[in-house]
């Protein structure tokens, strides 16, 4: 029998499903509710958040910004890692769990809390990072999850508790998309979205303009990156997330980030998701093309394998696993000559690096030109192309003498 418990600290976003989790909870547990919200950028008015929280029944109601820590343990982490889900996703919604965890266990330790509940759905990822990241940093807690218990089976009967409760909420059947947002990117899902085939509506982009409704005329920045982390942006220094909240401004106006993407989930399905990440956009492809100059091509090819598995860890909740922590030692070691700038011209919702340079750039121009400055060996290749293939030729001589044989045992006696 599950010992009672006295008080949950719910994940709060202020949105459809943790605005009604209060009420439900309190009905369903009879315990003392409190409210955890995190400041990772996503621009909310704290105060009108907070006051919502109490007056829906929270006996108190915690903040944090975690604005720096997010941009610079768990963001810049992944840029390091040129971490893209399935090759198009940033993960910014993946990264934000682990610390939002982290920073409700210690609430939690701090409070006397016994409990704690998100408003994750049962066929989702986020379900997975809270629970698993949960487990990982405090497995005495108890895990509440209203969306795998309650009796709504849609979001318009969770709008019309909502409205027997007197609980304010901003979605509405004619927009029930449901967003989540913060500094590395923003997504969308629900509504006209759950159809692949139907172009996304207008109104489910909420920060970039469309491509056709951006600037005639390019725009070009430089960043300069130290040890693989961006320090500048237009030759002026800048905190981590100046220069994220600066990119996601200037991308927005050129239509840069838009990812319409149907991924695969961990739980087994496919969905399709609506993405924005200007920042993250422009930042991976530039730092993406500072790693071609600096890092040598073994390390290269093989750190693309890393890539997958890196995005693949924090898109499935395993952050806290000892496998994520190796892969970082090994990207951190890559990223000691990942120092230069970049030069990028935004235009049309393309983002394009035109131009990059490096104190450690492998390339060399006196071996890669054509004209009278060249110095490569040219009459070392015959011999090397020889030696290269030679594994090849041998093979197709060997198969070619013994086209006519059919089996070896034929051979044998």
């Amino acid at each position: 029998m599950k010992k009672k418990v006295k008080k949950i600290l719910l994940a709060y976003s202020g949105g459809l499903d943790t605005s009604v989790s209060i009420e439900w909870l309190k009905d369903k547990y009879g315990a003392k509710i409190y409210a955890y919200s995190a400041d990772v950028g996503q621009g909310a008015n704290w105060q009108s958040l907070k006051e919502k929280a109490l007056n829906t029944g929270a006996e108190k109601v915690f903040i944090d910004d975690i604005q720096d820590e997010f941009i610079n343990n768990f963001a810049f982490k992944a840029l390091k890692a040129n971490a893209l889900y399935e090759g198009k996703y940033p993960l910014a919604t993946a990264l934000t769990r682990p610390l939002i965890v982290q920073k409700m266990v210690e609430v939690c330790e701090r409070e006397n809390i016994d409990a704690v509940a998100h408003g994750c759905t049962g066929k989702g990822n986020d379900q997975v990072r809270f629970d698993v990241s949960f487990r990982t940093l405090a497995p005495e807690l108890e895990i509440i999850a209203p969306l795998r218990e309650w009796e709504f089976k849609s979001r318009e009967e969770e709008m019309e508790y909502a409205k027997e409760k007197n609980i304010p909420i901003k979605v509405t059947k004619e927009s029930p998309y449901s967003i989540d947002s913060n500094l590395w990117g923003l997504s969308v899902e629900c509504g006209k979205l759950e159809d692949p085939w139907e172009e996304p509506p207008i109104d489910s982009y909420q920060w970039t303009n469309a491509p056709e409704n951006t600037p005639d005329e390019p725009y070009y920045l430089t960043l300069t990156f130290d040890q693989g982390v961006p320090i500048k942006l237009n030759n002026q220094h800048l905190s981590p997330v100046e220069i994220v909240k600066n990119l996601n401004s200037i991308g927005s106006k050129y239509g840069i980030g838009r990812i319409d993407m149907v991924e695969n989930r961990l739980v087994g399905i496919k969905s399709r998701e609506i993405y924005e990440a200007p920042a993250a956009t422009i930042l991976i492809n530039a730092h993406e093309q500072l790693e071609s100059l600096t890092l040598d091509r073994e390390t290269l090819h093989f750190k693309k394998t890393i890539t997958d598995k890196y995005a693949e860890q924090t898109y499935f909740g395993l952050w806290y696993s000892p496998l994520r922590e190796a892969l970082d030692a090994f990207v951190e070691s890559t990223q000691k000559q990942v120092t230069g700038i970049v030069k990028m011209k935004l235009y049309k919702g393309h983002c394009s690096v035109v131009g990059r340079k490096s104190p450690y750039s492998l390339y060399q121009y006196e071996m890669a030109t054509y004209d009278e400055n060249d110095r490569f060996e040219h009459k070392s290749a015959p011999g090397f192309i020889k030696l290269w293939g030679l594994p090849t030729e041998t093979y197709a001589r060997v198969n070619r003498e013994n086209k006519d044989t059919l089996f070896l045992k034929d051979y044998v006696k």
